[in-house]
């Protein structure tokens, strides 16, 4: 079996797996922000977070054209950094995107038992996640027409959603009454929720290797893909804050339905129709992220940072193994059914990724100004990215401090394993080198 991956990927398809990855953060989960702070603060916040994902994913484009390898910032940190500062990187992307899937795998199975109450949760779930790591081994080209196909169906739920509330939006809502609620203490806490409307946007990378042109697919995908986000973002803000009333939108697990609830009264046909789409918004993510981290499994066992048989691909193209092993261990994390501590695993998983990403950017142009960059950007871009980063840190760690101890466990496994390994792999590289040498 081979360990290259096949150039299938157009910009369109691009965009739809990004997106993809990305759309299930708008039909529920940033609502919960609104428990701290106001549709005002919540405005702040997420302004605060547009700011970081768009100033990121411009700079991060920059570095996936210049090195469209499907490692993504593993690659980057390991070209600035040294093969530690790679491994780093690889097991941020990974500990953000397989913690990000169960979580929404444990979501499709709640919306699947809203629809059929007979069907548990849990089962619904693993049946879900297991059907998309079948489909993901067909090879990429049929994963991205799925993707491509339950995104615009998310994305045509979306719009549906803000042609039957727009004009129903009461300013007051937004603008009004106690605007200072929670305070700079509650924008904060609401910031980790304002990152899921873009939470695995920098997950396009790992596709890089596989576009027909990356010189070009890629800063189009990345750029086009983020803009939509943020279109998305704001319209399902404003059409679901200026209809709910702060308290319901804080709490609910379905804003949308619940806003055309409050519009047409309960129970009508379009809110069951929005449940129903919101079904394909996290088919979408789900899809889009098992292809990300099987991307970056298999990068990383190419680049001899985890077993070799995780690099292997079939005739499709597709690295099975590194699609099926990272899978099983999501499954056992839907079986725990714990969201809120797997999203904030998840959520500290990408903010050392886009720190030791952007670390990558500068010391990349230092070192090798000469490389050849099909897009490159203003150096203030990625300097805004970084220390907004930082900022994130803070409030996360701030909202989430019994969360840490498990964060910084994963981290430490993952470091001994890493020199653990190393050191078995230099051992067995200098055993073939003396036989050749005999």
């Amino acid at each position: 079996m081979a360990k290259e991956l096949k150039k299938t990927l157009s910009t369109f398809q691009l965009w739809a797996i990004i997106v993809g990855m990305v759309i299930s953060g708008m039909y529920c989960g940033w609502n919960n922000a609104l428990t701290f702070t106001s549709p005002m603060g919540f405005v702040v916040a997420t302004l605060i977070v547009t700011v970081f994902y768009g100033t990121f994913m411009f700079s991060y484009a920059e570095l996936a054209t210049a090195m469209p390898k499907a490692d993504g910032s593993s690659e980057f940190a390991s070209r600035t950094m040294g093969r530690l500062g790679g491994f780093f990187a690889g097991f941020s992307c990974i500990l953000e995107f397989l913690f990000a899937t169960p979580a929404i795998a444990i979501s499709i199975g709640a919306y699947v038992n809203f629809i059929i109450p007979s069907v548990p949760v849990t089962v619904a779930a693993l049946v879900f996640y297991a059907l998309f790591v079948i489909v993901n081994c067909f090879g990429v080209k049929t994963a991205a027409i799925i993707e491509t196909v339950v995104t615009i169906v998310a994305i045509i739920g979306l719009i549906i959603f803000a042609g039957a509330s727009a004009t129903h939006i009461d300013p007051i809502k937004i603008f009004g009454g106690n605007i200072y609620k929670g305070g700079a203490t509650g924008i904060f806490n609401a910031i980790p929720f304002a990152i899921w409307f873009y939470l695995a946007a920098e997950g396009g990378a790992m596709s890089a290797e596989e576009c027909k042109n990356p010189k070009k697919d890629i800063s189009k995908g990345f750029i086009i893909a983020i803009i939509t986000l943020m279109v998305l973002a704001l319209g399902t803000f404003l059409c679901t804050a200026g209809v709910l009333d702060n308290k319901t939108l804080g709490i609910t697990n379905s804003p949308i339905p619940d806003t055309l609830n409050v519009i047409f009264g309960k129970g009508n046909f379009l809110s069951k129709f929005m449940s129903f789409i919101g079904l394909f918004g996290l088919i979408a993510s789900l899809h889009g992220i098992i292809i990300g981290y099987s991307r970056q499994v298999f990068a990383m066992s190419r680049s001899k940072y985890l077993p070799e048989f995780l690099s292997k691909v079939n005739s499709k193209g597709s690295p099975v193994p590194a699609i099926v092993v990272p899978s099983l261990i999501g499954m056992i994390f839907v079986l725990t059914n714990n969201t809120a501590t797997i999203i904030v695993i998840s959520s500290f998983g990408a903010i050392a990724l886009h720190a030791i990403s952007m670390i990558a950017f500068f010391l990349l142009r230092k070192k090798e100004p000469k490389l050849e960059r099909p897009y490159k950007v203003s150096i203030i871009l990625p300097i805004i990215a970084l220390v907004l980063n930082a900022v994130f840190l803070i409030t996360t760690i701030y909202s989430s401090m019994s969360t840490i101890s498990w964060v910084i466990l994963s981290f430490v496994l993952a470091f001994v394993y890493y020199f653990v390994y190393s050191k078995l792999n230099s051992k067995k590289d200098i055993e073939e080198e003396q036989k050749e040498a005999v």
